[in-house]
C-alpha cells in the first residue's frame, strides 16, 4: 500500500543534535556514482571479433562508456582503456583512417559529450539506451556480460538511488546501508511513506525544474551562473603558469653560451593553460611573434651564470603541456633548431657551459711574468678536456690545480697529467670552480704559497697609467689611476680627466685606449666595461683621446693600402657591423681619396702581412667574423678565386699517419726496438701502459707513434694509401708483407675513431677532411671487412679472478640486426660455448663500469607513444667499433659481477677527486714540483720550417 521515500534522522539530546536526511529518488533527478566502484569484467572480445565489430571505433568506444556507472571518463583513461580491451593502440589502429581520438568524438558529437575543455566524455542518455538495445539485439551475453554488474543501466524502474543531504553535503547511499545508520541511545529518526499508486506524471521524470516557481528558477539559474563563473575563474588560476620566450633572433653567440641582445625584445612573458597541447603553444606563440618567418622550433632552456643554454627540443604537438613535463615559469627559447645569428648552438646536459675562475700569473709589458696572480672568469664546454684550458691562456704546458671552494692557501687537488683528457664535468667541476694554472717556466716558485703567504692581488687596489693624448694644454700628461678588477673604465676616464685638468667637454668626446709596447694605440675600450671584463691587466698604460669609443654595434677597424704595413701608417674607421664589404671598401677609397673599382680588402695574418682576401662582397663584416681592433688591407686588383676552389680544383690531401700498436694484441710485426722496448721510430708516443689483467680502454691503452705526412689524391683508394704509407722511412723497420695487413683508422682526441673498412673505396668517398689523421693497426693475417661488419675486442674473464685475458678481434655481421641475442650467438661460436651459458657484457673505460648486453624492450614514455626496436647502437649500449666486451663462462661462475680490482680503484679515485680530498701544504708542493718537472708532452713534432719574409729599412 506504501512505500517508504525519507528519514529523518536526529543525532544528540533533547538540548541539542543535528539533523539530516535520506530521500529515494522518485523522479530519477540524480546521476550518482558510488565512490567504492566493482570491478568491471573484461569485454568479450572474441564476441566483437566473430561480428567484424573490432574494426568499427564506435561500437568498441560505446561498450567501454556503457561499463562506466557515470558513463563518464577522462580522455585520456579513454585511450588507455582501449589499449587494455583491444590490445592495440588508438594511433596504430585507427589513426590513420579517423584521425586523433579528440578529433574523432568531435565529429561524432550526436553520440558522444565532450566537455568543454576537452578533457573528459560521456555518452549521450538518448543514445545508451540506443547503445544496450543494440547490443542486447547482436549478442545477448555479451549485453549481460557489461550490464551484470553495472548499477543505473538496468535498474532505472526500480530507482536504487538514495540521497544522503548533510547540509551542503549530499552524496548516494545504499539501501541496505541505512538500516545500519540507527545505532545509540541518542538517535531518533522520523519515517515518511507515500502511496505505492501515486505516479508522477511523465514530464516530471528527470526534470528538476517541474512546476518550480518562476522566480525560484531565475533566482537559480543566477546562482548557477554566478557558480560557473567562479568555476571557471578557479580552473583558469589553477591551471594557468608562466612561461618565459627567449627570442632566438634577438640572441646572440658569445664565450659558449646564449646572451640577449635587447633585454625588452629578446624575453617575452606568456601566461597558458597548462592542459593545452604543444602545437596550441607553438600557435600561440606565431601570433605573438606576428614577424616569425621560417620554421619554428620550441626548446627547453635555463639560465646559467655563463648565459642561456638549450637542452632538448619539444616534439608531439598532440601532447599537452602536463604530459611533456612543462613546468611554472619554465624557460622556452624559440629558434629554427639550427643556429644563432650564423653560428651552430650546441645543445643538451653534455655540453652545459661552465663559468670558471682561471688563476694564472701575469704578463708585464715586457712580455715576462711577473709575481702577480690574476684571475680572470672563463667559460668551458662542461663534456671539453682540462687541458683545454692551457690552450684558452696560449701556455705551452704546464700543472693544473682544482678547487671548487674561494682561493685559499689550502683545498687545491693536483692534477695528474694523464687525467687532462678528463673533461670538467668528469673532474666534478661545477660554476663557480676554481682553476689554478702553473706555468711550466715558474717551478721553481710555486703559486700555491711564498714565505707562508698566498700570492695574489686581485682584490688589492693597483693603479693604471694614463697618458694624455687629447694635444689640450695640461700641466701634467701622465697620471696614475687608482683601480681594481672590478673598476669601470668610465670611472677611470672621468678621474683621469680631472687629475690632468683638462677641459669638461671631453667628458662627453673621448675615450681610453690601451697602449702596446711598442706604443701603438689599440682599439678604444668601452665606458661601460671593467678592467676585468676588458682583459685590461692593472698597471698597463692607456691613453686619453679624443673621440668616442665604439658602441656595442660598430667596429673600430685599422686599415692600409698595400700588402706591406709600416708601423704607425695604419688609418683609423668606425663603421656599423652590419654593413657589408663593398660598402666598408667605398668607405675606406673615399677616406683615402682613392678613385677607380679595381680595390679589394684582405685580412692580415700572423706576421701582420696580407692575408686571406674577403671574397663574398655582399656579406657584412659580423658575418665574415670581422672583430674591432682587426686591420684590414686594401690591394689593387681584382678579386682572386677562393682557396677552396683552388684546393678541390686540385684535389689532394695531405694525410699524418701514426703507427697504432694495442698492448695485449701484438702481432709478429713488431720491430726490434719495440722488442727492446726502446724508443719510437719517428716522433712522439701517445699513449699510457696497460694494467695487466685489466680490460681498460684499449685506444687508450695503446701507442700512437708517429710516422710522417703522405700526399695523396682524394680520387686514390684506401689500399693505394696504406701502399704509400709503406714507402714512409720509419715503417720499413717493421715487417709488413702487404697493405692487407694493416688496418686503418681514423685519429680523434689522440686515439683512433672511426674504421675505414673497404679497401677499394676512394678517399674522396670517406669524407676526410682537410685535418684527417690516419693510424695503421698491424695485423696477423689479412682482412676484409663488409659494411656490414663490427670489430670488437673480447676479454675472456679468468675464472677464480677478477681478471680477464688478452683482447681478442671479434668480427661480428650485423646484417641479421644489431641485437643482444645476434650478438650473444656469435660470441659463443667464437668461444665454443652453449649460448645459454654465457653472460657477456660492454666495458665502459670512461666509467669504469660494465654493462651486460641482453634483451630488453625499451619502456614508452608518455611522449613516446611508439616503442623502440631492439638496437645495440642505440642507449644504452653505444655499440661501435673497437668497444671491448667481457664474457663470462656460467659453467664456471654464475655471479653477476664483471668489475676488476683496477675498476674498484678507478671508481675510487673518481669518487675522491669529485670530493675534493684536502691535502697538506707539503703534498701540495711536492706534487706541484713532481707535476712540472714531469710535465713534458711528447707528441706529434712540429711541421716543417717555413721562410718568412723580413722588411728590414736601411740603416747607417
Amino acid at each position: 500500500m506504501y512505500d517508504l521515500f525519507s528519514v529523518i534522522i536526529h543525532k544528540g539530546g533533547c538540548y541539542g543534535g543535528h539533523y539530516h536526511v535520506y530521500i529515494k529518488d522518485v523522479d530519477h533527478l540524480g546521476n550518482w556514482q558510488f565512490q567504492e566502484e566493482k570491478s568491471k569484467p573484461d569485454l568479450n572480445l572474441k564476441d566483437l571479433e566473430s561480428e567484424g565489430e573490432i574494426d568499427d571505433p564506435l561500437m568498441i568506444l560505446k561498450a567501454i562508456l556503457l561499463q562506466e556507472e557515470s558513463n563518464l571518463i577522462p580522455v585520456d583513461q579513454l585511450g588507455q582503456k582501449l589499449l587494455k580491451k583491444i590490445g592495440i593502440s588508438w594511433n596504430k589502429k585507427y589513426r590513420k583512417q579517423h584521425g586523433p581520438l579528440r578529433k574523432f568524438l568531435q565529429l561524432h558529437s550526436q553520440l558522444f559529450l565532450l566537455s568543454s575543455d576537452g578533457s573528459t566524455v560521456s555518452l549521450l542518455k538518448n543514445c545508451v539506451l540506443q547503445a544496450e538495445f543494440s547490443f542486447q539485439r547482436n549478442d545477448p551475453q555479451v549485453f549481460k556480460t557489461l550490464t551484470s554488474e553495472s548499477p543505473g543501466l538496468n535498474d532505472r524502474t526500480s530507482c536504487p538511488h538514495w540521497f544522503d543531504i548533510n547540509d551542503s553535503k549530499v552524496q548516494p547511499i545504499k539501501e541496505k546501508d541505512i538500516e545500519q545508520q540507527f545505532q545509540g541511545r541518542e538517535s531518533a529518526y522520523m519515517l515518511f511513506y507515500r502511496k505505492s499508486q501515486l505516479q508522477r506524471p511523465p514530464e516530471a521524470r528527470a526534470n528538476p525544474r517541474y512546476r518550480v516557481p518562476c522566480h525560484l528558477l531565475n533566482e537559480m539559474d543566477a546562482a548557477n551562473i554566478e557558480l560557473q563563473r567562479k568555476r571557471a575563474e578557479y580552473d583558469s588560476t589553477n591551471n594557468e603558469f608562466e612561461l618565459r620566450l627567449h627570442v632566438g633572433p634577438h640572441y646572440h653567440f658569445l664565450n659558449g653560451a646564449l646572451h640577449p641582445v635587447s633585454q625588452t625584445e629578446s624575453v617575452w612573458d606568456l601566461s597558458f593553460d597548462k592542459r593545452k597541447t604543444l602545437g596550441d603553444l607553438r600557435q600561440s606563440v606565431f601570433q605573438l611573434l606576428d614577424f616569425w618567418e621560417g620554421d619554428m622550433v620550441l626548446s627547453t632552456a635555463k639560465c646559467l651564470p655563463a648565459g642561456l643554454h638549450v637542452y632538448q627540443t619539444l616534439d608531439g604537438d598532440d601532447l599537452t603541456l602536463c604530459e611533456i613535463e612543462i613546468a611554472d615559469e619554465e624557460d622556452i627559447f624559440v629558434w629554427n633548431g639550427v643556429e644563432v645569428g650564423g653560428i651552430q648552438i650546441p645543445t643538451g646536459s653534455d655540453c652545459e657551459p661552465l663559468l670558471l675562475n682561471v688563476l694564472h700569473l701575469a704578463t708585464s709589458s715586457e712580455g715576462e711574468k711577473c709575481q702577480q696572480l690574476t684571475e680572470s672568469p672563463q667559460v668551458f664546454p662542461s663534456n671539453a678536456e682540462v687541458g683545454s684550458v692551457f690552450t684558452a691562456l696560449a701556455i705551452p704546458v704546464g700543472a693544473i690545480f682544482l678547487s671548487s671552494t674561494e682561493c685559499t692557501n689550502e683545498g687545491w687537488t693536483a692534477i695528474p697529467q694523464e687525467d687532462w683528457r678528463k673533461t670538467f664535468r668528469e673532474q666534478g667541476l661545477t660554476n663557480g670552480s676554481f682553476v689554478l694554472i702553473q706555468d711550466s717556466s715558474n717551478s721553481n716558485n710555486s703559486l700555491l704559497t711564498k714565505q707562508g703567504e698566498w700570492i695574489t692581488t686581485v682584490n688589492e687596489t693597483n693603479w693604471i697609467q694614463v697618458k694624455n693624448l687629447c694635444q689640450s694644454e695640461s700641466e701634467e700628461e701622465l697620471v696614475k689611476i687608482p683601480a681594481t678588477a672590478n673598476t669601470v673604465v668610465f670611472d677611470i676616464r672621468i678621474k683621469a680627466i680631472k687629475e690632468l685638468k683638462l677641459m669638461k667637454e671631453l667628458a662627453e668626446n673621448s675615450c681610453l685606449r690601451p697602449i702596446d709596447r711598442d706604443g701603438k694605440l689599440l682599439c678604444p675600450v668601452p665606458d661601460h666595461c671593467t678592467l676585468k671584463e676588458t682583459e685590461l691587466r692593472i698597471e698597463s698604460s692607456l691613453g686619453l683621446c679624443p673621440g668616442k669609443a665604439p658602441t656595442s654595434s660598430q667596429l673600430f677597424l685599422f686599415f692600409a693600402v698595400g700588402s706591406h704595413i709600416q708601423p704607425g701608417t695604419e688609418m683609423e674607421i668606425i663603421v656599423e657591423e652590419t654593413i657589408t664589404v663593398r660598402d666598408c671598401l667605398k668607405i675606406m677609397l673615399e677616406k683615402l681619396g682613392l678613385p677607380g673599382d679595381s680595390w679589394h680588402l684582405r685580412k692580415t695574418d700572423w706576421c701582420y702581412e696580407a692575408g686571406e682576401p674577403l671574397h663574398e662582397e655582399d656579406a657584412t663584416l659580423k658575418e665574415l667574423m670581422i672583430y674591432s681592433g682587426d686591420t684590414l688591407l686594401l690591394i689593387e686588383g681584382k678579386l682572386p678565386p677562393p682557396l677552396s676552389e683552388m684546393l678541390r680544383f686540385q684535389g689532394f690531401l695531405k694525410v699524418p699517419i701514426w703507427w697504432y700498436q694495442p698492448h695485449g694484441c701484438a702481432g709478429p710485426w713488431r720491430s726490434h726496438q719495440d722488442q727492446t722496448n726502446g724508443p719510437p721510430p719517428q716522433g712522439g708516443v701517445w699513449g699510457a701502459s696497460a694494467t695487466q689483467g685489466a680490460p681498460g680502454d684499449t685506444y687508450a691503452e695503446a701507442s700512437l707513434s708517429y710516422l710522417g705526412d703522405i700526399e695523396i689524391s682524394d680520387d686514390a683508394t684506401l689500399a693505394e694509401l696504406k701502399s704509400q704509407a709503406m714507402t714512409l722511412p720509419s715503417v720499413s723497420e717493421f715487417f709488413i708483407p702487404s697493405p692487407a695487413f694493416l688496418r686503418a683508422w681514423t685519429v680523434e682526441s689522440k686515439r683512433p675513431s672511426r674504421l675505414l673498412r673497404i679497401n677499394q673505396q676512394q678517399l674522396r668517398e670517406y669524407k676526410l677532411g682537410r685535418r684527417t689523421e690516419i693510424c695503421l693497426e698491424p695485423l696477423q693475417k689479412e682482412e676484409n671487412l663488409g659494411p656490414q661488419d663490427v670489430l670488437l675486442r673480447i676479454q675472456r674473464r679468468l675464472p677464480g679472478e677478477r681478471a680477464y685475458g688478452p683482447p681478442v678481434d671479434l668480427v661480428w655481421d650485423t646484417a641479421l640486426g644489431w641485437t643482444a641475442s645476434t650478438l650473444q650467438r656469435r660470441v659463443a661460436d667464437c668461444c665454443s660455448l652453449p649460448v645459454e651459458k654465457i653472460e657477456i657484457a660492454k666495458y665502459f673505460p670512461e666509467k669504469f663500469e660494465w654493462l651486460p648486453v641482453s634483451s630488453w624492450s625499451q619502456q614508452t614514455t608518455k611522449r613516446k607513444k611508439k616503442k623502440k626496436q631492439e638496437n645495440l647502437q642505440g642507449a644504452p649500449y653505444y655499440l661501435k667499433d673497437g668497444d671491448t666486451i667481457g664474457i663470462k663462462n656460467l659453467l664456471v661462475e654464475d655471479d653477476g659481477d664483471f668489475s676488476t680490482d683496477r675498476d674498484d680503484a678507478g671508481k675510487e679515485k673518481q669518487k675522491q677527486l669529485a670530493l675534493g680530498g684536502r691535502k697538506s701544504q707539503e703534498v701540495l708542493r711536492g706534487q706541484s714540483s713532481s707535476v712540472v718537472s714531469g710535465a713534458e708532452l711528447p707528441g706529434r713534432p712540429q711541421r716543417p720550417e717555413a721562410s718568412l719574409s723580413i722588411h728590414v729599412g736601411s740603416f747607417r
